[in-house]
């Protein structure tokens, strides 16, 4: 009983990892291919077959074995390393905070005066 419950969860981990796996895949695919060269990360090209892959990998394999752990490797190499970087080059703030790059949480920062 115990262990369906577990392989329960691990099939609900599995499907959320596979959707962020394929936003991540959206967001690469949405972004600039100038802004890869400029972030000086490898192709827009070479991301879409690594996310595609991953992708593929966590919605077609059980998610303890070995080839979705290295998927999810990449996902997360993409969101902590590549995405922040195009996202600088891109326009900076995102689209969801307004204002320049100077504004703090509390709004904007005058350096101390």
């Amino acid at each position: 009983m115990l262990i369906y419950g577990f392989q329960s969860i691990l099939s609900w981990v599995q499907l959320g990892l596979g959707v962020y796996a394929a936003v991540m895949l959206i967001d690469a695919a949405v972004r600039r291919e100038d802004a890869y060269r400029a972030a000086n990360k490898q192709t827009k090209g070479m991301w879409l077959v690594f996310l595609a892959i991953a992708t593929a990998l966590l919605f077609i394999l059980p998610v303890m074995s070995f080839l979705p752990i290295i998927g999810i490797i990449a996902v997360i190499v993409y969101t902590v390393d590549v995405r922040p970087a195009l996202r600088e080059i891109s326009g900076g703030s995102g689209r969801w905070r307004g204002g320049s790059s100077s504004d703090g949480p509390y709004g904007p920062y005058n350096g101390g005066r």
